[in-house]
């Protein structure tokens, strides 16, 4: 498969995989979250049996997708290296009715998504635009997202894949392919099984700009908070009513102003307020609290706790319930003990020409929770920008690189 082969078959696989809907659902409590998943993932397995991949394994009940590229004669005893990418798409913005848009050397300018509802992806909100002129960029129409978190992923590891199956000149190791389902609901490594998956270390290709090495991600963790309010006639409210609304307003008051998302970046942790609602007489409230630093993550959580308790003797025992729970944590500490899967990384990309950026997740992977499951996993880039919303977009040219630079990876 020359050059032009590779760009036709990534292009051709990641528009197939868009126009699937494969939202997860974060309220759900199945496994997958959502049946539609399966679909991608019957999919993938009929197109990995079509190319000659071996040890197709198809998880019907979970939706995992497990398949190997055997190792070339000769190198049956190197490590075993893994490709995993997700196949679900977030649930912030909607899924179905995806309409990819490709523009063809792109000059530079605002980009008029959708003419009928004067949707304008602007170069003055994303400035990174100006990096891809002739280049050729694929957009949403403006009215969803475009999937390329994490099908640009599955698409380079599927196109990989199948070069190396039909190079046998092409001299590599076993290489085991994985594909996990509700990874944007913080569940897709809940059912992985790291055993059958019989890799030494594995990437996760789920990353963004070309380029990007992540081996740090936050510790996480989720809270919900219920607020138990006293409702009593306005009129008639003087020393009896307690809103619990005001009192979710109160709790947020005193959390630290600037360890909000909004005011943060790069190393800097937060507490996210991601849902709020209720009435008078109960309210509840959904937070996320997130840093890379594990001691920074310990005080935020007992922050958290201590703002409840404050406020318990301030209104009453039980005026403030939190649940809270440890969603995963930061994989530096193991990946420390495996640094030569980035430097693996940084000497791949810099042998293709490109510029290898050594940078934190401002969020989570499946590799986190695999690399504390037993298989170390940092995170490489797959080309894409601005996901989980309506103004994503993702570069070919790039999406080439990164089919190259998987391909360079497992040949090593």
């Amino acid at each position: 498969m020359v050059k032009s082969e590779i760009r036709e078959k990534v292009i051709e696989r990641f528009l197939q995989y868009v126009k699937m809907d494969t939202q997860s659902d974060e309220s759900s409590n199945s496994t997958p979250t959502t049946e539609k998943q399966h679909k991608l993932a019957q999919l993938l397995v009929e197109e990995l049996t079509a190319m000659g991949a071996q040890e197709i394994t198809y998880d019907k009940e979970h939706c995992y997708v497990y398949a190997s590229v055997p190792a070339s004669e000769g190198r049956e005893g190197d490590a075993v290296l893994g490709f995993i990418a997700h196949m679900d798409t977030a649930p912030a913005v909607t899924g179905k009715d995806v309409k990819p848009q490709i523009i063809e050397q792109y000059d530079g300018g605002d980009i008029l998504l959708n003419h009928e509802k004067e949707i304008v992806m602007k170069t003055e909100d994303f400035p990174k635009l100006c990096e891809y002129i002739g280049k050729t960029l694929i957009t949403t129409d403006g009215t969803t997202l475009l999937g390329a978190d994490d099908k640009a992923g599955v698409a380079e590891i599927m196109t990989m894949a199948e070069y190396l199956l039909s190079h046998k000149e092409c001299k590599h190791g076993k290489i085991r392919i994985g594909f996990t389902p509700d990874e944007e609901v913080g569940a897709g490594a809940d059912y992985f099984d790291v055993n059958l998956f019989g890799a030494d270390y594995a990437y996760t290709v789920d990353g963004g700009k070309l380029g990007e090495i992540e081996y740090e991600n936050f510790n996480a963790a989720g809270a919900k908070v219920t607020f138990s309010g006293r409702s009593v006639h306005p009129g008639d409210a003087k020393n009896k009513m307690v809103n619990a609304l005001l009192l979710a307003m109160e709790f947020q008051g005193m959390l630290p102003v600037f360890e909000n998302p909004m005011y943060t970046e790069k190393y800097e942790g937060f507490y996210h307020l991601d849902e709020l609602h209720g009435s008078v007489e109960s309210a509840k409230a959904e937070y996320i609290i997130r840093d890379h630093d594990r001691m920074k993550f310990e005080q935020k959580k007992e922050r958290f706790l201590a703002v409840a308790a404050y406020l318990n003797g301030k209104y009453g025992d039980n005026s403030v319930a939190v649940e809270m729970k440890d969603s995963y944590y930061n994989m530096r500490e193991i990946i420390e003990q495996h640094m030569h899967l980035i430097e693996d990384a940084k000497a791949a990309m810099e042998e293709i020409g490109i510029e290898p950026e050594i940078i934190p997740i401002r969020g989570g992977t499946d590799g986190a929770r695999l690399s504390f499951m037993g298989l170390p996993c940092p995170n490489l880039c797959t080309g894409g920008h601005n996901f989980h919303g309506r103004f994503e977009y993702i570069c070919v040219e790039s999406m080439e690189k990164v089919v190259e630079l998987l391909v360079k990876l497992a040949s090593k």
